[in-house]
């Protein structure tokens, strides 16, 4: 087993996630097998109940884990799918040992956090390396060296090293060189946060620095001369327009051979060919799209997964997208006008709970129908496109329950075996599951005529099997069903693009293979675009 373990100092956000990735995709260029672990020192069990403005989205996992952003970094970069056992919390761990404390396992040991946490930390690491048979592990350490949180997860992995030995672990240091304002680059915040990570009994084999600029060589030399560290082990992580171009940047700096060499594994020739293009493609291409995102989290992190799977979709289309940010609770009061929305080429109504801005998304979807302007409804944007068609075609006061309980059309309602399940987390639908796409539809062809599919869900409320005739009679077309009558997808086919989903596209998007959705929508706009130019000459 070997593991490269990835840790961070002096702040957070410095893109761990994002290295940790880079990192795993380096490695498979050169034809080996990787696999990546996320440690997330917070006591939640998971990230499901988290505030997506403090802790960005939430990423739904195949088998329907609701876990930490960065595993959506990793399944981007490496191309492959990661269950929800490659997420570790705190939470996680305490509820794990409590219960074996609790059935006697521990035959009346006094239980501690070593070894008893500690060891469950490195049972799950090894766990996931035996199953995987990875030719190597990364395991990303969330927070920052120092954070009391921490502690037990910098304790396991320093006993993964003695354990393991030396010659089958690296641990990799990414910590932040700030400018001052006479431009100097300080290397004494990277200082201090070794010595903190030194005294936990823990030696870094290489530092990745983040700094604005690459780093000048005697930034790099006192780095090295300070932190017991080789020149050629300081790595120059320095800013980039690109997230996708962060491997090239490490890779020109050797990272990938030091790594394999410090390990002593035998590698191909790496081959990040591919890659390179991918990046070049996006830098060239020649349409410029600008989006609005119609959300109540805006900015930050809260929908990274969407904006990333446009970016691959615009590459893929030979398109540059702007994000146009709307925040929708400025329009829950029709007396407001919706002007900022101004000429954009397409709208995304994303994914959330909860009523506030809700009508302000209905509005949002209103303009985009009314204007023949593309639409893609995501999760609570397809419930909401379904309340806003309905308002027309059932009555004014359709809604959903979520949103308005005593509503005299519940067009959107849980389900009667939903409304008999006690408690919240049970009537919640996770992870992927199959759908149905009927033949004829533009959903039959975005999927290639795939008569089934498979796509991630994270959402309660459903369609109400009730007002589906209506609806359709009106002319709206629910073009995915589940096995079980589950409305998945809808299509207006009299407008020029109005397509959404119960489920979320973007969490299978990859750089080197978009989601079918998000190509066509990308597509759309192109040809609106295209389209509206020609009309305005």
């Amino acid at each position: 087993m070997r593991y490269i373990i990835i840790t961070g100092g002096v702040m957070s956000g410095l893109g761990k996630g994002i290295t940790a990735a880079s990192i795993g995709l380096i490695l498979k260029s050169f034809g080996l097998s990787v696999t990546a672990i996320k440690i997330d020192p917070y006591v939640n069990v998971d990230a499901g109940t988290m505030n997506p403005y403090q802790h960005g989205e939430v990423w739904v996992t195949e088998d329907g884990g609701e876990i930490d952003l960065d595993l959506g970094h990793y399944e981007r970069f490496l191309d492959q799918d990661l269950l929800k056992d490659h997420n570790i919390t705190t939470g996680q761990i305490y509820s794990e040992v409590i219960e074996k404390e609790r059935r006697g396992d521990y035959l009346g040991q006094t239980v501690q956090i070593i070894p008893h946490i500690t060891d469950e930390i490195k049972r799950r690491c090894r766990a996931i390396s035996r199953r995987t048979k990875a030719d190597v592990v990364l395991i990303e350490i969330g927070g920052t060296v120092g954070d009391i949180e921490s502690e037990p997860f910098l304790e396991a992995v320093r006993q993964i090293r003695a354990e393991e030995t030396f010659k089958n672990t690296v641990f990799v240091h990414v910590t932040l060189v700030p400018i001052s304002k006479t431009n100097e680059q300080k290397t004494k915040p990277t200082q201090h946060s070794v010595a903190v990570l030194r005294e936990r009994g823990i030696q870094p084999d290489f530092i990745i620095a983040r700094c604005e600029e690459k780093l000048k060589m005697g930034s790099k030399s006192k780095i090295a001369l300070f932190c017991n560290l080789d020149e050629g082990a300081v790595i120059s992580g320095y800013d980039v327009d690109d997230i996708y171009k962060v491997p090239l940047v490490y890779e020109e700096e050797g990272l990938g051979n030091l790594l394999c060499d410090r390990l002593g594994i035998a590698r191909k020739k790496s081959d990040l060919k591919g890659w390179r293009k991918l990046v070049e493609k996006t830098q060239n291409a020649n349409v410029e799209l600008e989006v609005s995102m119609a959300g109540k989290y805006i900015g930050g992190d809260s929908y990274i997964s969407i904006v990333e799977a446009l970016k691959h979709a615009g590459t893929y289309n030979g398109a540059k997208i702007k994000i146009n940010w709307i925040n929708t609770e400025e329009f829950d009061d029709d007396s407001k006008e919706i002007k900022t929305i101004g000429d954009t080429d397409g709208i995304v109504v994303p994914g959330g709970f909860g009523s506030r801005g809700s009508e302000g998304k209905v509005r949002v979807i209103r303009y985009a129908r009314q204007n023949d302007i593309p639409f893609l409804g995501l999760c609570f944007g397809f419930h909401l496109a379904t309340v806003e068609f309905a308002r027309n075609k059932v009555g004014p006061d359709a809604n959903s329950t979520e949103l308005n309980p005593l509503t005299k059309d519940p067009v959107i309602d849980l389900l009667p075996e939903q409304k008999r399940v006690k408690g919240m987390g049970g009537t919640m639908r996770l992870g992927a599951q199959p759908i149905k796409v009927k033949k004829g539809t533009r959903a039959y062809e975005i999927y290639n005529n795939q008569q089934i599919i498979l796509e991630r869900h994270r959402h309660r409320y459903e369609v109400n099997p009730a007002y589906i005739k209506t609806l359709e009679d009106g002319g709206l077309v629910f073009s995915g069903v589940s096995p079980d009558g589950r409305m998945e997808m809808l299509e207006l086919p009299s407008h020029r693009y109005f397509v959404a989903t119960q489920f979320h596209p973007e969490f299978k998007s990859r750089p080197v293979n978009p989601a079918p959705i998000f190509k066509d929508f990308v597509a759309a706009m192109v040809d609106f675009k295209v389209n509206s130019t020609k009309d305005k000459k």
